[in-house]
């Protein structure tokens, strides 16, 4: 994928079909450390120790209309290629958990991309779980929520175009204020 924050939204996605009700997102961007570390954390229905080793081949699979799945193998090439690593973990009923790290000044590693755009669309696509995203820069941290957004508009939707274009520029703004 041109972008990461597209292979983040496609593994959120794999989250949501898992069936998770809480998924976490953590960016680690350090240009004192030259790295960059994705992480995706849910409590879907995780897999079991045979599929788990067989999950980064691109012809394993739980998809019933096409024999390929893509998004674990290849978001693992990218951050190899980028001069850095992938592990996952996860148990049966329990959850995942993914971390990519990449190399953050390497020629090859592929844009951050729209993460702002990406959790907006996150939250339209599934109001009522629950997100958290969190940045973290050498300059400080930013943590978003759908709880506490919830919390804050009572009973109006997540998905409402309205609050989905305030999420999106309340993110921007803050990833922003890290840069």
């Amino acid at each position: 994928m041109k972008e990461l924050s597209l292979n983040v939204l496609d593994l959120v996605q794999n989250s949501i079909k898992a069936g998770a009700d809480c998924v976490a997102v953590s960016i680690t961007e350090s240009v004192s450390s030259d790295l960059l570390t994705i992480s995706i954390t849910d409590d879907g229905c995780g897999m079991d120790e045979e599929f788990l080793r067989r999950v980064t081949d691109p012809f394993t699979t739980t998809r019933t209309t096409r024999r390929v799945g893509m998004g674990i193998p290849l978001f693992k090439m990218a951050a190899e290629m980028a001069g850095g690593s992938f592990e996952i973990s996860s148990r049966k009923g329990e959850g995942t958990s993914l971390r990519a790290v990449f190399q953050l000044s390497h020629i090859d590693r592929p844009p951050l991309g729209d993460m702002a755009g990406t959790v907006a669309a996150i939250v339209q696509s599934s109001p009522e779980m629950k997100l958290i995203y969190e940045l973290k820069t050498d300059e400080g941290a930013f943590t978003f929520s759908t709880e506490e957004i919830k919390e804050a508009l009572g009973d109006v939707s997540l998905s409402e175009p309205e609050v989905v274009e305030w999420i999106r520029e309340y993110v921007r703004e803050n990833e922003l204020a890290l840069h």
